[in-house]
């Protein structure tokens, strides 16, 4: 017997859903009303995995819903079901298709459902990624700050940069919060920032987005990361190899991480010149330098030992 694949298309208003190998397909209202009512029509399908389409938030709350209910829920990469729908030669974007694009994604990729993040890992993810967002507004300001020739405008910059470091620092402090309520994480990051060139804004990134660390094999974390080679090849034909995918928040906190290393991490700084001196170009031996990077501090979280200098 088959097993059944449930599909969903997540939108602001309504949860549009496929159902393989069946072919069924409805909706329900994207609510608390509606995802009750979906819940306990799925449940009695007993589906082998519940597959939702990340949606920039839209997906969460019938995410842990289902969850809750039992279901084997996992949620998948929009992208990926792009590409999928690309090869397929699905160009239509209507909510019905996407939904049966997603449960045929689902079952031609064979994902597995696993378990949802709790409420204090999703806040502390946010407030990570919010904290990305203000220091981004704040390099933006600076930028603008430097180029305003008018006094006025200079002045109206300065307020905004004023503010938006006030926020950073609250959002540190809840940071600090979060990080003191969970001995976990706090051993976790204690353990992170024992590397040089690690500090405590990298290793919140790697605790809220990267939280396969130490679960995986240096392969599958670094593509995971995305800083995995990845080579061209047909025949006797040999392209470069590059780096694509993955987690772009990460991938950016270890390349940040992996420059900061090059100053004040020996062994890291030594691996890095000794690329550099083989003829690699820089930005090569960057992106092999934040590899090792990762790899090290997956070895640390696996062990739970602190970084040791040679």
């Amino acid at each position: 017997m088959d097993a059944i694949v449930v599909g969903i298309d997540v939108s602001k208003e309504r949860l549009d859903v496929h159902v393989l190998p069946s072919g069924e397909a409805f909706f329900e209202a994207n609510d608390a009303a509606g995802i009750e009512k979906l819940a306990g029509r799925l449940i009695g399908l007993s589906p082998a995995v519940v597959a939702l389409e990340a949606t920039g938030g839209f997906e969460t709350l019938a995410a842990s819903a289902l969850s809750a209910a039992g279901l084997p829920v996992v949620v998948v990469n929009p992208a990926q079901v792009r590409s999928f729908a690309d090869a397929l030669g699905k160009r239509a974007k209507t909510d019905p298709i996407d939904a049966a694009v997603i449960a045929r994604f689902a079952t031609a990729a064979g994902v597995k459902a696993k378990p949802l993040a709790d409420a204090q890992s999703r806040l502390f993810a946010d407030l990570v990624s919010r904290r990305r967002q203000i220091t981004a507004m704040i390099v933006a300001e600076d930028a603008r700050l430097k180029r305003a020739a008018n006094r006025q405008l200079k002045k109206s910059i300065a307020r905004l940069l004023v503010a938006l470091r006030r926020e950073l620092a609250a959002l540190d402090a809840d940071l600090d919060k979060q990080i003191r309520t969970s001995p976990g994480w706090r051993i976790k990051e204690d353990l992170l920032s024992s590397v040089p060139g690690v500090g405590k804004g990298i290793s919140r990134i790697l605790i809220a987005e990267l939280p396969e660390l130490g679960s995986l094999d240096r392969r599958q974390i670094a593509a995971l990361a995305g800083v995995a080679p990845f080579t061209r090849q047909s025949g006797k034909w040999r392209g470069k190899s590059f780096i694509s995918g993955g987690r772009t928040s990460v991938r950016a906190a270890l390349f940040m991480g992996a420059m900061v290393a090059t100053q004040h991490n020996p062994p890291l700084k030594a691996f890095r010149d000794k690329l550099v001196a083989q003829g690699k170009p820089k930005m090569v031996a960057l992106i092999a330098t934040a590899r090792k990077l990762l790899t090290i501090l997956n070895a640390i979280i696996r062990d739970q030992k602190p970084w040791q200098s040679a």
